[in-house]
């Protein structure tokens, strides 16, 4: 196994190598962030190495990754209301300024947020949030992590389906 996957996010996902993969999904792979300052934050990683951008895709495996990006969000929705009374919505971002490969990334969203954040993008959280070890992906995140994956599977669309 690779001693750091992070260098690698889609290379180790393929290999089965990558830890915070929740399932194999058409397009690519739902993956646990790795902060939870958040919990449930999540991102669906491109399946193919060297894709950096949506249009890189054909429209058919771009329309596929777009389904594929509902479908966790609709996920994470699920599973986060379920576990957090407080859970409000989630947000969607394909942003791809810090990592060049495709990606999504799915917050969900909470009324217990500061107020001086809850309106706002997650960027604008401290970077202790990023940073600081309390809110690292940890075993603690495990029924997360379970809730997520069984809701993909409830949603269907495992690889090779339409």
């Amino acid at each position: 196994m690779t001693d750091d996957w992070r260098t690698d996010r889609i290379g180790t996902a393929l290999r089965g190598e990558n830890p915070t993969v929740l399932r194999r999904l058409r397009s690519g792979f739902a993956v646990m962030g790795d902060v939870q300052f958040l919990p449930g934050y999540t991102v669906l990683l491109v399946g193919e190495p060297g894709v950096q951008r949506l249009s890189d895709l054909p429209r058919p495996r771009r329309l596929a990754f777009l389904s594929d990006m509902d479908r966790l969000a609709e996920a994470v929705e699920r599973a986060c209301r379920r576990l957090d009374p407080a859970f409000r919505r989630v947000n969607i971002e394909i942003l791809g300024n810090t990592d060049p490969f495709l990606h999504a990334h799915v917050w969900p969203r909470y009324t217990w947020e500061p107020e001086d954040l809850v309106g706002g993008p997650v960027w604008t959280y401290p970077r202790d949030r990023w940073t600081d070890d309390r809110f690292a992906l940890a075993p603690r995140h495990d029924v997360l992590r379970e809730e997520i994956g069984t809701e993909l599977d409830r949603l269907g669309g495992a690889p090779g389906d339409g």
